[in-house]
C-alpha cells in the first residue's frame, strides 16, 4: 500500500535536485538561494544560503559538494561555508542559469542550463570533467532537466523540458552518442522536470505544473503508473532512505494557487521498487 506525506519543517520557494547521500537527502531551492539537508533518522534540517539561484546540487567524492546556478558550477564546503567558482560558461548570458544536473557512474558531472525567457535553442547541457575542464555534451536546448544513467552506465536519459520527450543516448567514456527518443509525455499536461531510475530500469519523471510523477518503461515508451500529489509543482524526485525504497518528491510555490502543502518535501512509501546508489563528483 502507497503511503504519501510531507516531511520536514522547510517550504521552499522551488525545491529541486534531490539526492541521497550518506543518509540524508540534500536537494535545492532555487529562488530561496539554499542548499538543503534533510537527515530522517533524526528528523534534522540544515540550510546554507549560497547568495543566488542554485539549480543542482550533488556530492564529491573527497567530501564537501558541487554546486551550479546563476554564477556557473561552484564547490561547497558546508563544514567552512565557502564557495569556490570552477567555471562558467555562459557568463556571456546573463538571461541563462544553470538547472537541473547529476553524476555519471565515472564520476563526471552533466548539468544544463535554461533559458530564464525561454528563448529557444540558447541553452546547453554540459559535461564537467574530474580534471575540471567545461566540455558541451549536448545541444542546443532550451530547459535542460533531468537526468539518469542505466544500471551498467551505458545509457543515459535526459529531458529538454519543452520537447515533452525523454531522449536516450549511448554513454561512452563521457560522450552521449546517437540520441532517440524513447518517451513521449504529450499526453501530460504538464512539463516534464525532475528525472530518476529504479532497479527495474524505468524512470520516475516529475511534471511541474502537472501535480504528480509518472513512471515509465523506456523499453516500450509507456507510463506504467502516477503518483498525484496535492502540489501543482512537483518539479523532482529521487530514491532515497536505508534500502533505497523511499520516494523523495520536491516542489514549489504556484504564482498564484494556495495550496496547503506547496513547496514541502514529500516521501513517498510501498511504491515495491527502489533505487541506486548516487554517484559523487570524482574531482
Amino acid at each position: 500500500m502507497i503511503h504519501m506525506e510531507p516531511v520536514g519543517a522547510i517550504r521552499s520557494q522551488w525545491g529541486e535536485g534531490p539526492i541521497w547521500w550518506k543518509g540524508s537527502l540534500y536537494y535545492v531551492d532555487i529562488e530561496g538561494h539554499l542548499v538543503h539537508r534533510y537527515d530522517p533518522a533524526y528528523s534534522r534540517e540544515s540550510s546554507w544560503d549560497v547568495g543566488a539561484r542554485v539549480g543542482t546540487v550533488v556530492p564529491r567524492a573527497s567530501g564537501g559538494l558541487l554546486i551550479a546556478g546563476d554564477h556557473g558550477i561552484s564547490f561547497l564546503d558546508i563544514d567552512a561555508c565557502e564557495i569556490s567558482p570552477i567555471v562558467d560558461p555562459e557568463s556571456h548570458l546573463p538571461e541563462n542559469r544553470f538547472n537541473d544536473g547529476k553524476c555519471s557512474p565515472d564520476g563526471r558531472f552533466f548539468a544544463g542550463s535554461i533559458s530564464l525567457t525561454k528563448k529557444s535553442g540558447t541553452a546547453k547541457l554540459y559535461r564537467l570533467d574530474p580534471n575540471l575542464t567545461i566540455h558541451e555534451a549536448f545541444g542546443p536546448v532550451t530547459n535542460s532537466n533531468g537526468i539518469a544513467w542505466s544500471a551498467d552506465g551505458t545509457v543515459v536519459y535526459y529531458i529538454d523540458t519543452p520537447r515533452k520527450d525523454v531522449l536516450a543516448f549511448r554513454y561512452e567514456n563521457g560522450m552521449l552518442l546517437d540520441p532517440q527518443v524513447v518517451i513521449s509525455t504529450e499526453h501530460i499536461d504538464a512539463s516534464p522536470d525532475g528525472m530518476t531510475i529504479d532497479v527495474e530500469g524505468n524512470l520516475w519523471i516529475a511534471f511541474c505544473h502537472g501535480g504528480c510523477v509518472a513512471c515509465f518503461d523506456p523499453k516500450l515508451g509507456k507510463e506504467l503508473h502516477r503518483i498525484e500529489l496535492p502540489c501543482l509543482e512537483t518539479t523532482a524526485c529521487a530514491f532515497g532512505g536505508a534500502d533505497l525504497t523511499d520516494l523523495y518528491i520536491t516542489t514549489g510555490i504556484h504564482k498564484s494557487v494556495v495550496e496547503e502543502h506547496a513547496g514541502r518535501l514529500w516521501l513517498v512509501r510501498g511504491l515495491g521498487t527502489r533505487g541506486f546508489p548516487a554517484h559523487a563528483f570524482a574531482g
